[in-house]
């Protein structure tokens, strides 16, 4: 298609793209399952599609149909049978489904539980799936039966436990989370651990089946010691009592994903070793399951952060738990590096660390076959929001596989992008990029907005933000960058805002600023900024310190980290990035660096958006920023959306999203185009 009938982006296409995530590799290695989300206009509703592509010509199909959400496939050892999860036959309710894959026929539904499931996987002899399960508490049940209750809704919420709320999620059931087993031909259940204070995490069968590795918190209150997770060995076999709990002690610090070495050696894991560091990179840590040795950080000496930090707001891309080649000789796991999310692998005895795949641009679920040298793997970039690629290990060699979305995004013009290196405020290297407007001319002077990222131990990067995109559509410049408190460019550049926010990042922000405003193309007297998370916050801290910028949209924020503390989530944890005290012991270190603190000095006209089911910056924290400004004179409008949480801008719901980003660019046309 050529320039002059290409068009540019709408904030409707968020209807049109079709979200790739979630593929698994066969054992064999000639086909691979992936998860495809697609948005109905019509109902608002998301669902999500199994589909199958054959690693030898590419040849897609879908593989279940209908308007569910089907997700988490995985083969069996043998290849024979796929298991996965899905709401078919009750919206409110997934359960686990088999799916027969060389005789032929329709899935049959495994399971009848009542509660969530997560990280299932087979047995090595494919006779069980283990998985961690939360049953719905029993007051629910009851309500859900009786339709006089059910319509009444909740009477009271009785809370015992600290952290009783997450983000998206909603109120936390009392119910914890345990490790169940599930016989694949009968689909009989059974409960391996039990209690009211303990969650079970990241269950995993060791190679031989005998035994379930898994990780816990066992601490008389697991909520005030969040960081004491251990990692555990039971019998695979009955219900476990503490007796049967094999502890590998491990040092404190977050912990996630476990893998067991096909040797039986290790048990692999994704964590830290530092309770209060946040900005500490997370590393690939080995554990001898026989308790013979001490847990190691592997990948220590690299100063690389594991996993995948690297911000888009299409498609999915988590982190994926570690794998072993079927050798027990490499380890296999992403990494967030300059903008980029590759994929890596290292020996056990962190030796030889290679880039597997380090093209520009963001890997998200990977899978390898039984022989290992069919690696699978979710690829996206700039100019693609995600498919499937499949490289040959031992050649070396990646060729794209799926071809999603490829249709839409050729009809339109995304603009230019530009990579740039600059120097930050203390002579620094930093990493950004500036995003042109389509049929962009050099001779004209643009308006510009600054694009601030959350976390904000996370990174912008190579990945496609479609709302970048949008305002570049509506004729601005669009930077971003990444400041120091990030990761991905080593500990000391994350490190660098510990207990001291406000302080290099806003340097940082203003040398990128200084940046775009000596761009011949860009004029300097018409600027904006823009933020979500603790981009909110870096853009009411800016508005509170400066006046350089004639608009601001601050998003999901952070004003007020005396009041953030107990009402996020995150809950009393905020302090440990803030010297570990809490406001009542450190008021005047949180009081510093609270925009809230600052807010008096500012002038920006700034649009305030906030979801009011927020659980994460709770509403408070926007509404605190809109009446400040407002009784000062500030010109200021405050955005809400109901039923929305903290992730409104990537996962919302759709139509909410566009009206948002409708919003913004109205704001920032108010102030900037004339």
């Amino acid at each position: 298609m050529s320039e002059k009938t290409m068009r540019s982006i709408e904030a409707d296409d968020l209807y049109r793209f079709q979200l790739v995530s979630d593929c698994q590799i066969s054992p064999d290695g000639s086909r691979v399952v992936f998860c495809v989300e697609r948005v109905d206009r019509d109902s608002e509703k998301k669902y999500t599609n199994l589909w199958l592509v054959q690693t030898d010509d590419g040849r897609a199909r879908q593989l279940t149909h209908g308007d569910q959400i089907d997700r988490h496939p995985r083969w069996s050892p043998g290849g024979q049978t796929l298991a996965f999860m899905s709401n078919r036959e009750d919206e409110d309710q997934s359960q686990i489904y088999l799916l027969p894959m060389t005789a032929g026929g329709e899935a049959r539904s495994l399971t009848a539980m009542k509660g969530s499931f997560d990280n299932f996987q087979w047995s090595p002899d494919g006779r069980e799936l283990v998985c961690q399960f939360r049953k719905k508490d029993q007051e629910a049940i009851e309500r859900e039966a009786d339709p006089v209750r059910k319509e009444l809704g909740i009477v009271a919420r009785h809370i015992t436990r600290v952290f009783y709320k997450l983000d998206g999620a909603g109120y936390l059931p009392q119910e914890r989370w345990h490790i169940w087993t599930i016989d694949v031909e009968t689909g009989v259940s059974q409960q391996l651990t039990d209690g009211q204070i303990c969650d079970e995490l990241s269950p995993c069968w060791s190679p031989d089946g005998r035994q379930i590795a898994f990780l816990s918190n066992r601490r008389p209150d697991p909520d005030l010691e969040p960081d004491a997770t251990d990692v555990f060995i039971i019998p695979a076999s009955g219900q476990a009592t503490e007796a049967d709990f094999k502890c590998l002690e491990t040092p404190p610090g977050n912990k996630s994903l476990l893998s067991f070495s096909p040797d039986s050696r290790y048990l692999a894991f994704i964590g830290q070793d530092t309770p209060a560091g946040w900005w500490k990179n997370n590393g690939i840590w080995l554990s001898p399951q026989d308790g013979s040795g001490p847990v190691r950080d592997i990948t220590a000496p690299y100063d690389i952060d594991v996993g995948n930090g690297t911000l888009g707001d299409i498609a999915d891309r988590p982190t994926f738990r570690p794998i072993w080649s079927a050798d027990s000789r490499r380890i296999y796991f992403q990494v967030g590096q300059n903008g980029s999310t590759g994929l890596y692998s290292i020996t056990p005895e962190g030796d030889d660390l290679r880039a597997e795949v380090s093209s520009a641009g963001v890997v998200g679920a990977f899978s390898l076959d039984e022989a290992n040298d069919g690696l699978a793997y979710c690829y996206g970039a700039f100019a693609d929001p995600g498919n499937i690629w499949f490289r040959t290990l031992r050649q070396g060699e990646s060729r794209q596989l799926t071809h999603f979305n490829e249709k839409l995004v050729a009809q339109i013009d995304l603009g230019q992008i530009e990579e740039v290196w600059f120097q930050g405020a203390d002579d620094n290297r930093l990493q950004g990029w500036i995003v042109k407007p389509p049929g962009f001319d050099p001779k004209k002077r643009y308006p510009a907005i600054l694009e601030i990222h959350g976390g904000p131990w996370l990174q912008y990067g190579n990945t496609f933000m479609h709302e970048f995109y949008y305002l570049a559509a509506q004729d601005y410049v669009v930077g971003f960058c990444n400041p120091r408190g990030g990761q991905g460019y080593g500990e000391k550049h994350s490190q660098a805002i510990a207990n001291g926010w406000g302080t290099v990042d806003y340097a940082d922000l203003m040398a990128f600023a200084d940046l775009l405003a000596d761009q011949a193309y860009i004029d300097p007297a018409r600027m904006g900024v823009a933020g979500g998370s603790y981009g909110g916050y870096m853009t009411a801290w800016i508005i509170g310190h400066t006046d350089r910028f004639k608009a601001a949209a601050a998003q999901r924020v952070v004003t007020n980290l005396v009041s953030m503390w107990g009402s996020s989530d995150f809950n009393w944890e905020f302090q440990r990035a803030f010297g570990d005290k809490p406001p009542y012991d450190n008021l005047e270190n949180m009081w510093r660096q609270s925009p809230i603190a600052h807010i008096g000095q500012a002038k920006t006209p700034t649009l305030v958006v906030h979801s009011e089911r927020d659980m994460r910056c709770d509403l408070e924290q926007g509404l605190q920023l809109f009446v400040a400004l407002k009784t000062m004179g500030v010109p200021a409008e405050l955005l809400l959306f109901p039923e929305e949480s903290h992730g409104l801008s990537r996962g919302g719901r759709t139509d909410r999203r566009i009206v948002r980003l409708e919003h913004i660019a109205r704001w920032f046309d108010q102030y900037l185009t004339t």
